[in-house]
């Protein structure tokens, strides 16, 4: 197998000033520079060849190279020119040069049939994801000999929480997601009821999965370095809970669309919020009724409610 390109600070302003890049603040291109973090990144992946796994924001391809060792098929999203190209050449050179000659499976890992390369935005719209990933991972899971899809990704800032979202909401088999997200994402998405951080976001994503933080990140373990402390996540799909979700609420988009509602005027208490949701007005004393038969205090906020409370209330109002 190809050396997978050690993705250290001076390995990357050599490559950029070699390409004439700079990286995009807006974009989120802040590279992780820490060898040792990234290890732990394909660590907790633990990946097989059972695995097709999505990168977003495939960056310099180094960690590309890391998943094409370890995954069965490895779907990789780049939105910038410039480093969809170096990805490019990154994945050609892995395959052309250094897999074995006559050896299909190229020792081990994905084999290049099995390297699908997106140039593109990894969403259609903040509700969804590119329907490019999704016919790409249908396409590994039908025929590459894979059965579940993992997200392993230093995740650009700006699409971390649709990406998130929008892939846990589908009807993928998606085993585990390691992220590395801003640190004020971490926290929205680790948050408990009565915390600042605690509102619609926490509540889906804990109603279907279970969130482990890994690792606290500070600046200087990126290049640019960001203005923020960052984290690796790990995220578990747990099925259990989705059924929970069905049985309680309905279809977890459901849940996804009542939280957005119920969060629109988060200041309010629960009976105001629960009046004045964008998808329909309802009359307070129709809130006050439903609320009476759930035994739910209307005068409380709703980020001081626990998750199971959320789904009673979604099967109620939703």
């Amino acid at each position: 197998m190809a050396p997978t390109p050690r993705q250290t600070l001076s390995y990357l302003r050599t490559l950029f000033q070699e390409r004439g890049i700079r990286p995009k603040n807006k974009l989120g291109q802040n590279f992780l520079i820490d060898l040792n973090l990234i290890d732990l990144v394909v660590r907790s992946a633990e990946m097989s060849n059972r695995d097709v796994v999505l990168e977003v924001g495939s960056g310099t391809g180094s960690l590309t190279m890391k998943l094409l060792e370890a995954a069965g098929a490895v779907v990789s999203v780049e939105l910038d020119t410039a480093f969809a190209a170096l990805t490019d050449e990154a994945v050609k050179t892995h395959f052309t040069l250094f897999a074995p000659p006559g050896d299909p499976a190229s020792t081990r890992g994905a084999r290049p049939e099995h390297v699908k390369l997106i140039h593109g935005d990894a969403l259609r719209n903040k509700n969804e994801l590119n329907p490019a990933i999704f016919e790409a991972l249908n396409e590994f899971l039908a025929h590459a000999g894979v059965s579940q899809v993992k997200l392993v990704a230093n995740l650009p800032y700006a699409v971390a929480v649709p990406v998130i979202s929008n892939l846990l909401l589908t009807e993928l088999p998606v085993e585990r997601m390691v992220v590395t997200v801003q640190w004020e994402i971490a926290e929205r998405l680790m948050a408990v009821p009565g915390s600042k951080d605690y509102a619609a976001l926490a509540v889906m994503v804990q109603s279907l999965a279970d969130v482990t933080l890994l690792r606290r990140l500070g600046p200087s373990v990126f290049f640019p370095r960001p203005q923020v402390d960052s984290a690796i996540v790990l995220l578990r799909p747990d099925a259990g809970k989705r059924a929970h979700v069905r049985e309680t609420a309905g279809a977890p988009r459901k849940l996804r669309n009542f939280l957005r509602d119920l969060y629109t005027h988060r200041r309010k208490n629960l009976r105001g919020a629960l009046a004045g949701m964008p998808s329909g007005v309802l009359p307070k004393a129709e809130v006050d009724g439903k609320l009476a038969q759930l035994g739910i205090d209307g005068n409380v906020r709703a980020e001081a409610l626990d998750i199971e409370t959320h789904l009673r209330l979604c099967q109620a109002f939703g």
